[in-house]
């Protein structure tokens, strides 16, 4: 985010320390999985936006250069790459595309050496054009020291060039570094329609002054144009040429901005519109805001939009690039609609909705290379609430979130596309960090639907382990609201598919979340990560390629509750779960064997036939022999189970109560089941009676058989009580031997 930001949580496991860190930023690309052809189309996939580009890897084209990545590691170039993975270019070697389709237009992801700049000669088929690109390190190698666990990032660019011709399936277009070395990621490849014509009774700011060929400052002329058009609802006509507005936009009211084309129509500003408010009916569409901001400075509004364009507005067909934000939205935005349009090297957001966002509409637009989180709402001032982000293309944030939902009311992010998250960044971040006050926590219904997750989540250097894919976090306040996260496809994690945790370390909880429907398909680590307490039920997951286990389950601080995963039926492919919670899994590394001294049941998932007040069943779980269980009273017999998470040949059960004096001696009836299913059991230990006792610590041991089953559902049921009428357990524990 574009605002300060601080997070706290754990350094490691083992240190349990606890570091203040920074925000987070992710994103996405329109591709299939990287090994696939160079081309790559947003129809791989059925989710992101219908883009009027089709994307061509430089690691699948013909080149003479040298491919680098992959690589996930933090302040490598590669790991900022499309895929991964890119082409070095040293002077006079090339790349070349095969084109599957039209095209008269190339903008090309790239990267040159800090301090430095060139060109990339073009050619069609052979002959060399008399345009080239022009590359250069200007707009790269960002450094924000002030955000926690940062490094220099922000290594790529973008550059376009109008080919001057029209080419068929089958040309080849050829990119040679003329003088100093080039990086290419990927090329994006379209057929751009002829410039429009200014349509009749339009404010043409050429009439009023501006200069096309873009030597004089041209800020006055816009003023003019809008003035003139407002008072009917009018539009601003911007002409082919190139537009230098170096004084923001104020006033900006029931009046239509349109362009040529975001090909033809440049305006070249660092901060273009700035409000605190509007009457609204403001309509942006058809042309290019290209900035000149270079470094992010979070004090200056460097932005496309910064503030309000006021309700019932519409931005469409945009070309924003080289800004700190694309919108930075604050005050009356109600019932805005973004959509269809590029949002390209910005050192901070893309977007945020900044607080009050009532109806909003961000859809079918494509975002590349931000330096924090892509698309984000937070709900500072007054909640956003009833916004949606739908059918996005994201790829590539370098320091953040692809999307991250700070608070809000009846929020919905469906149907988009997020690739090639970065250091601090999940593909989607659904949270409560509220990083200012005031602040409104998630709040109603938060609906994420049919979003693809490609190559996301990362290391956050400041925990020391890893942000997952989809991450819910429990950051400043407990999740309350509903969550239901549906139909998702998560593909190719470097670590793990969905997070659970209270990113400040404060074990606040994650409740009332679903996930149903998802595919999961390969994963360097687990399936589900998650570290805080709380509850969440998971249905129709399949997941295929799980690098060491399905589920890491270890809430943090220790004593913190439980986490309840309910299995909701149609899972496979991920039952395991990693067995240790003082070391964090490795991608590869393998499951290691439990400790044979290791209390299996501590900290897992504790379900009851009923409970009383605050003795509910995780007080059996969590480690502390002075909280505990009762049951509802004079209702016996009554149970309690423990979900071990993977079937173990358990032969010692250790049942404690309170070991305080005030705790008389008293004696349960009890007996032990075992089950792999949840709903067959067995009997483990036959009923008999159990004797409690302060002098000898409130324990008993329940020794089984060496022939019993393995089980993951172990079960104490308790029918008589004499202390007490209701079952009572501070306690229970599972051991190997």
């Amino acid at each position: 985010m574009d605002a300060p930001s601080l997070t706290a949580r754990r350094l490691s496991v083992l240190a349990l320390a606890v570091a203040l860190v920074s925000a987070v930023v992710g994103a996405a690309d329109p591709a299939p999985a990287h090994a696939a052809p160079q081309q790559r189309t947003a129809a791989a996939s059925a989710t992101g936006a219908t883009l009027p580009f089709t994307s061509y890897e430089a690691e699948s084209a013909v080149t003479g250069g040298t491919k680098v990545g992959p690589d996930h590691t933090q302040g490598t170039l590669a790991s900022e790459a499309s895929g991964r993975q890119a082409v070095r270019l040293s002077a006079g070697q090339s790349v070349e595309f095969t084109l599957a389709g039209a095209a008269n237009a190339v903008n090309v992801a790239y990267n040159v050496p800090d301090g430095q700049s060139g060109s990339l000669a073009v050619y069609v088929n052979g002959t060399k054009l008399s345009s080239s690109l022009a590359v250069t390190s200007q707009y790269s190698y960002v450094d924000t020291s002030w955000i926690a666990g940062a490094k220099t990032h922000h290594f790529f660019d973008n550059a376009r060039l109008l080919l001057g011709r029209d080419l068929k399936a089958g040309d080849k277009v050829k990119l040679e570094a003329a003088s100093t070395q080039v990086t290419v990621d990927v090329a994006d490849f379209e057929q751009v329609a002829a410039a429009a014509a200014k349509p009749s009774g339009a404010v043409s700011v050429v009439d009023k002054g501006a200069d096309p060929t873009g030597r004089q400052d041209s800020t006055q002329a816009f003023r003019d144009a809008i003035a003139a058009a407002k008072g009917s609802g009018g539009t601003v006509w911007i002409p082919a040429g190139d537009f230098k507005v170096g004084s923001a936009l104020s006033g900006v009211e029931n009046v239509t901005l349109l362009g040529a084309g975001s090909w033809y129509s440049v305006v070249r500003s660092s901060h273009f519109i700035d409000q605190t408010s509007s009457a609204g009916k403001v309509n942006l569409k058809n042309f290019a805001v290209i900035g000149e901001v270079t470094e992010r400075v979070d004090n200056n509004p460097d932005n496309f939009v910064n503030g309000s364009l006021g309700p019932n507005s519409t931005v469409s067909g945009m070309w924003i690039q080289h800004l700190k934000c694309g919108f930075w939205l604050t005050g009356n935005n109600d019932n805005l609609i973004v959509e269809n349009s590029r949002i390209l090297d910005t050192t901070a957001d893309g977007l945020n909705l900044n607080g009050n966002a009532h109806g909003v509409q961000v859809r079918n637009n494509f975002l590349r290379n931000q330096g924090d989180d892509s698309l984000a709402m937070w709900s500072l001032n007054g909640a956003d609430t009833g916004s949606t982000f739908s059918g996005n293309t994201i790829s590539q944030p370098n320091l953040a979130n692809g999307i991250a939902i700070y608070g809000g009311t009846d929020i919905t992010v469906k149907d988009n596309l997020v690739q090639d998250t970065n250091a601090l960044g999940s593909g989607i971040a659904i949270s409560n960090q509220k990083f200012l006050d005031p602040f409104s926590p998630l709040a109603g219904t938060i609906t994420v639907s049919g979003n693809t997750l490609v190559r996301t989540g990362a290391i956050n250097p400041n925990w020391g382990h890893p942000m997952g894919a989809l991450r819910v976090d429990a950051y400043d306040s407990a999740i309350e609201a509903t969550v239901n996260i549906t139909n998702t496809t998560i593909k190719d994690s470097p670590y793990s598919a969905y997070e659970f945790v209270s990113g400040s370390g404060t074990g606040k909880a994650v409740k009332n979340v679903t996930v149903d429907g998802s595919t999961v398909d390969k994963v360097g680590t687990v399936v589900v990560q998650a570290e805080t307490p709380g509850a969440v039920k998971i249905s129709n997951l399949k997941a295929t390629g799980v690098g060491v286990a399905g589920v890491y389950n270890c809430p943090y601080p220790s004593g913190s509750g439980t986490f309840a995963l309910t299995d909701g039926g149609g899972n496979s492919g991920w039952s395991s779960t990693w067995s240790t919670c003082s070391a964090w899994p490795q991608p590869g590394a393998g499951n290691p064997d439990p400790d044979p001294a290791r209390n299996l049941a501590q900290g897992r998932s504790a379900t009851a036939t009923g409970s009383v007040d605050v003795y509910t069943p995780g007080k059996a779980v969590d480690g502390d022999a002075n909280s505990y269980w009762e049951s509802a009273n004079n209702a016996f017999p009554q149970a309690l189970t423990v979900d071990l998470g993977s079937a173990q040949a358990v032969r010692r059960v250790v049942l404690k109560l309170p070991p305080s004096a005030a705790w008389g001696a008293r004696t349960q009836t009890l007996s032990v089941e075992g089950s792999t299913d949840g709903s067959s059991f067995a009997t483990l230990a036959a009923s008999k009676d159990y004797r409690f006792d302060p002098a000898t610590g409130n324990t008993v041991t329940v020794t089984l058989p060496d022939s019993s089953p393995a089980t993951r559902q172990l079960r104490v049921r308790v029918t008589a009580n004499t202390g007490w009428p209701a079952a009572q357990l501070s306690e229970v524990e599972a051991y190997l031997k």
